[in-house]
């Protein structure tokens, strides 16, 4: 009998044994009410307006381009669109890391992407350890550095909320001077705008700080992201993009969305979640079963439950579907939750009360 082949011995050892970025839709869910992804949780209203779907759209759209550099206050030969900020983790990985030779370096509790990108490309994953504070250990890091290419941060931190002391990010740039690119994940930046280091880029070659439509924007369908650098890094990175990374219909809504109006709009939206936030927050302190509700400045939260995985359990029964992060480096008894609409956030509280009575 002929031995039938694994055509999976084909493929790299690491990708193999790779464990994919578990997504909130690929962890499923038969949900009613979603806040396990940091989506906005209304559907914003655009319509298609382009006529040409039989030609190839721009590699990089001229009008999405300017619109966004004058909203982040940059040049336009400063800014660089990709499929989201994940497409941009990874070009970032492909343009400076050797695999086999170079490292990245992240510091958890952090967005997993850092890591799975990494271990896609063979590139050496370098992980240093936030301290109890969720900041990052510069000390720590300076004493692992070596062959470090690339040095992720993200600020408002995933899942974590905090914004990571400006101090400390300087410390870290000097640090990588001339040796190292220095990535500032800013995805949830509209949340708090005052938190930008937009404006060092002046100041510093190797800073490169990325952005998204998704989570204010309320575009996360649209996978609409960018990368804000120095001309020199986005030349480089252009060479190492798709052809044609954003289809026509995303770059015509990404553009609506940039407009003065659109940015307008985004900005009710930051100020409805953080009402919403407060409110929640506040009132998930009171309840027996919650241990404690960390500050945050994005459009989730995340609370240290006497039982999580029980409330993580009953809730998903229910069709409300939150995000565990006991797996995460120190978040044993954490779940994240996104921050939904008002009626959302009531759902979410009377269910954990629900719990806790069934337990008197």
């Amino acid at each position: 009998m002929k031995t039938k082949f694994d055509i999976t011995t084909l493929a790299r050892k690491n990708v193999r044994e790779l464990t994919p970025y578990q997504s909130a839709r690929r962890l499923g869910g038969n949900g009613s009410v979603w806040l396990n992804a940091n989506e906005y949780p209304i559907a914003p209203d655009f319509t298609f307006n382009e006529k040409n779907l039989n030609r190839y759209p721009e590699c990089q759209p001229v009008n999405v381009i300017s619109r966004y550099a004058k909203y982040a206050g940059v040049d336009t030969n400063q800014v660089l669109i990709s499929r989201g900020a994940d497409e941009a983790i990874e070009l970032l990985i492909r343009a400076f890391c050797e695999p086999g030779k170079d490292a990245v370096l992240y510091c958890p509790p952090t967005y997993g992407m850092y890591s799975v990108s990494a271990e896609t490309f063979g590139v050496e994953q370098r992980v240093v350890p936030a301290l109890a504070d969720w900041s990052p250990d510069v000390k720590a890091i300076a004493s692992q550095l070596d062959n470090v290419k690339l040095i992720y941060l993200c600020s408002p931190n995933n899942p974590t909320g905090n914004i990571i002391d400006p101090s400390l990010i300087r410390d870290v740039l000097a640090l990588a001077k001339d040796k190292a690119i220095v990535a500032i994940d800013e995805a949830y930046i509209e949340f708090c705008p005052q938190a930008s280091i937009v404006l060092w880029l002046e100041d510093y070659p190797n800073l490169v700080i990325l952005r998204t439509l998704s989570k204010a924007f309320a575009l996360a369908g649209l996978r609409c992201g960018f990368t804000l650098a120095n001309p020199p890094v986005i030349e480089l990175l252009l060479k190492v993009i798709a052809p044609y990374p954003l289809s026509t219909p995303v770059a015509d809504i990404a553009a609506q969305a940039l407009t003065e109006a659109g940015i307008e709009i985004m900005k009710k939206r930051v100020a409805e979640i953080s009402r919403n936030r407060a409110f929640l927050s506040d009132t998930l302190k009171k309840l027996p079963n919650v241990e404690q509700v960390y500050n945050s400045e994005t459009n989730y939260i995340l609370v240290k439950f006497t039982d999580a995985t029980l409330i993580f359990r009953t809730l998903w029964e229910q069709g409300i579907i939150l995000r565990d992060q006991q797996r995460q480096y120190g978040l044993n008894g954490c779940l994240r939750i996104s921050i939904g609409t008002a009626e959302e956030c009531d759902s979410v509280i009377n269910a954990i009360k629900n719990i806790q009575t069934a337990n008197i």
